[in-house]
This record gives structure tokens, C-alpha cells and sequence, in this order.
């Protein structure tokens, strides 16, 4: 129970997101507790105006039994929630909490609301949809595909999907496993993943190189399983960006592109997993002389900004729970929400300015520069990248001469810089015949060769 003084408070802060005044006890009562029940729940005093003002109310305890009733009544799923009588100012109010319910969307006489800000809104098809499949903890690209049968899935691409996971099983207990036929059907994401007939995917990545805003150079539409469609977007993204060759003393040159190129997978992988294929539009990716634009189809979730995805401070729901799942399984996901940080990161051991994320026309937009962040970088490139590479390398080297046995993970760690870094510092060690993997490839690790 609330102290008169934090009744008093609580009204002073006026309406939001979690609580709403109302004058009396009516239909927008049971509006705004589907609206809560529907996204994080909130209060609801009764016997305040929208301006705040205590005019109390003619209910007496011997109402909340009817109160309550007639919620239940009227919402589907029904709710029960809690309602408190106070006495404030010398004037009867009730505080009605209404919690946000696990089972959504919530509808009040067959009308789904959304809590946005201090307002009530009626929620879209779209909406509806997506709170259902989130609260049962599935998603549309789990559900069956009505247009296709197994027959249009190809047993090789699940196969090559097997050898990337290292799966040593039967591609009929994969597609058990990994719920592809529900049924005798196969599921929208496994169509996605794993089509035969390429040609008639009709979520395609439209493609273009331009000389300006207006001007095309080259253009390709993509289209195909979406495993195809991460590879194409990345070939023609590498035709368009130049690459130099940095002489390092390794025996094989360090190339450096003009952008990250595992930065730039990361990307077209999370446009690839996280789009809303229920929308007919393109994704796009647009090349010009000074960046690259990556846009993808689907909103963000209303209780998900910007702002926390690049913090990383958010617990990622992946929008397509299959296809995410699949491409975890085959190593091309480390985690579910760590990629935006991952790509932020990677820029910035680059020497680049950092990337510009936004929410545009229903989707998200992302653009990445090839701008230092250092006027002297570009000056000065060979050197720097040399020193760069090198001291990172013979900090490596030292790490497995210390700690014989360990893995990626925790050289990433002690070495504080990004897993991609790692693997290309690995690489040119095994190059220069300094040290070798022993064990088998998940439980062993690095050791120095012997001379």
C-alpha cells in the first residue's frame, strides 16, 4: 500500500507510459489496462483529472468486487487486477495496478491496445501478430509455409549447413532437430534458408555502385538462400572498394580494403537475419565514393532505441528466432545482440569514423564512411598499420608462450581487441610457422612450435 505522500507524488508527475488519471470508472479504464497488459504494465488512479487535479470519486470498497468482475468480463485473456482504495485529501480514490500479462496481445471487447508515452493506440495487424508469436517465444519463420512443400529445400544446402555447424548426424534428423518440417510442411525459414529454386525468392538485396546521388555505375539484384545472399552482397561490395597491399616482413602482404571487410559481413549478416520478410519492399545497399548504405526492412521493437543497441545494453529477441538460430548454429552469429558492437569496434581499430545507425521509412538504416578518424592515417597508413599489426602479433605470440593451450576467447580477453583481430593475428602466426593448434577443434588450443 501507498502513503498518502506517495499517492501525492506519484500524481505530481503527471501522465506516462506507466500511469494514467481518470475521473471515473468507465470503458477507457479497461482501454488502458489492456494497453498496460500489452507492454510493461502501469497504474491508474481514479478520481484525478488529466491535469492532475484530486476530485475523488464516489466509489466505495464495496465497488472493487464489481470493478474486478467487470474487467475479467470484458478483456481477452482475462485480467484480474489489483485495486486499492485510498483516502486522500479527504477524498476517495482508487489505484488500480494492472501488470503486463505473459500471454499477448490482450484485448478489451475483441480491440487490442499498445501503451505509447502517456496515450492509449490501437494496435495494427502486424503488432497483434508479433506480440503473440513473442509471448508463446516463436516467430514467423517458425510457422509452416503454406506456398511450398519439402520438395522445394535442397538436401545439399542443408548438408553444407551441417559441415559449417560441424553436425555429424542425418539430414532428415536435422530437420527434425532444428524443426524445418512441422508436419510434412517446411517452414517459411527453412524455404528462406535453404530453397532449391532461387528464382523465386522474391525477398531480394538490390545492389548498386554510384558515381553520385543519382548516377549507377553497376547494379545486380541478389536473390537466392539466404546463406547465397550474404556471400553475393559481399563479392559485389569487394568489386566496388579498392584494396592496398601493406608490406609487413610476413612472408604473404597485409592487405587492407577500405573498410573492414568483417565489419561489412556483420552487417549484411544482420540484415540478412533480422529483416521483415512479411514486407514486400527491397533491402538495399548502396556504394558511393565516400560510403556504403545498408538498408533493411523491419522496425525496431517500441521498448528498443538506437541508443541501446549501440550501448549493447538490451536483451536481444531476434525478430526471425529460426533463421537466427540457424546461422548461431553455423558460427556466422557469436551471440544474439552483440553485433552492433562488434561492427562499432571494429571500425575503430580501423581508424574510421564510426558508423550511423537509424530508423527510416519502416526499417533500419545503416551507413558506414571511409573517413578517418585521424587526418594523419591516411599519410601515414603503412607505417601505422604495420606497427599495428605487428605489435599485436608478438603480443599474441607472448600470450601463447605464457599460456600454452588456450583458445580465441580468452586471447580476445587479455588482449582486449576484437575476435577478427585475433583469427588474422593467428593466421599470420601459422603462416610464419610460429605455433600450431593441437587437440581436437572444440576442446584443444595454440602452442608454440618448437624450433
Amino acid at each position: 500500500m501507498l502513503t498518502p505522500d506517495e499517492i501525492l507524488t506519484l500524481i505530481a508527475s503527471g501522465e506516462s507510459q506507466t500511469l494514467e488519471f481518470k475521473s471515473s470508472f468507465q470503458k477507457e479504464v479497461m482501454e488502458t489496462i489492456s494497453a498496460f497488459a500489452n507492454t510493461s504494465g502501469g497504474k491508474i488512479i481514479i478520481g484525478v483529472n488529466d491535469k492532475g487535479e484530486i476530485l475523488g470519486t464516489d466509489a466505495q470498497r464495496s465497488n472493487i468486487p464489481d470493478m474486478i468482475n467487470s474487467i475479467k468480463q470484458n478483456t481477452s485473456p482475462s485480467i484480474i487486477p489489483d485495486v486499492d482504495f485510498y483516502k486522500v485529501q479527504n477524498k476517495n480514490i482508487l489505484i488500480i495496478n494492472a501488470y503486463e500479462f505473459p500471454v499477448k496481445p490482450v484485448a478489451y471487447r475483441g480491440r487490442f491496445f499498445k501503451r505509447f508515452q502517456n496515450s492509449n493506440h490501437l494496435m495494427s495487424s502486424n503488432e497483434i501478430a508479433n506480440a503473440h508469436l513473442k509471448s508463446v517465444n516463436s516467430s514467423w519463420d517458425y510457422y509452416p509455409d503454406p506456398n511450398h512443400n519439402i520438395q522445394d529445400i535442397s538436401s545439399e544446402k542443408i548438408e553444407a549447413f551441417m559441415n559449417m555447424a560441424e553436425i555429424n548426424d542425418s539430414v532428415e534428423n536435422v530437420k527434425k532437430k532444428f524443426e524445418f518440417v512441422k508436419k510434412d510442411q517446411i517452414t517459411f525459414g527453412a524455404y528462406l534458408l535453404f530453397t532449391k529454386n532461387e528464382n523465386a525468392i522474391t525477398t531480394t538485396i538490390e545492389s548498386g555502385r554510384f558515381s553520385d546521388e543519382i548516377s549507377i555505375k553497376d547494379a545486380i539484384t541478389i536473390q537466392g538462400d539466404l546463406f547465397s545472399e550474404v556471400e553475393a552482397v559481399m563479392d559485389f561490395v569487394k568489386k566496388h572498394i579498392n584494396k592496398a597491399y601493406i608490406i609487413t616482413g610476413a612472408p604473404k602482404r597485409e592487405e587492407r580494403w577500405d573498410y573492414p571487410l568483417d565489419a561489412i559481413r556483420e552487417i549484411i549478416i544482420n540484415m540478412v537475419v533480422h529483416r521483415d520478410y512479411r514486407v514486400s519492399g527491397h533491402s538495399t545497399v548502396k556504394i558511393f565514393n565516400d560510403r556504403i548504405e545498408f538498408f533493411n526492412y523491419g522496425r525496431l521493437p517500441e521498448d528498443l532505441t538506437i541508443e541501446m543497441i549501440i550501448s549493447g545494453n538490451y536483451r536481444s529477441y531476434p525478430r526471425n528466432l529460426q533463421i537466427a538460430s540457424v546461422f548461431k548454429e553455423a558460427g556466422l552469429i557469436e551471440k544474439y545482440g552483440s553485433g552492433i558492437k562488434r561492427v562499432i569496434r571494429e571500425f575503430s581499430d580501423y581508424g574510421l569514423k564510426e558508423p550511423l545507425f537509424e530508423e527510416i521509412q519502416g526499417g533500419l538504416n545503416v551507413t558506414i564512411f571511409n573517413e578517418t578518424t585521424d587526418s594523419g592515417v591516411n599519410e601515414g597508413v603503412n607505417e601505422g598499420v604495420n606497427e599495428g599489426v605487428n605489435e599485436g602479433v608478438n603480443e599474441l605470440f607472448k600470450l601463447i608462450e605464457q599460456n600454452p593451450g588456450k583458445r580465441t576467447p580468452f586471447f580476445e580477453k587479455e588482449l582486449n581487441t576484437s575476435i577478427k583481430n585475433i583469427e588474422r593475428w593467428l593466421k599470420q602466426l601459422k603462416d610464419e610457422s610460429k605455433i600450431k593448434f593441437r587437440g581436437a577443434p572444440k576442446t584443444g588450443g595454440y602452442f608454440i612450435k618448437e624450433k
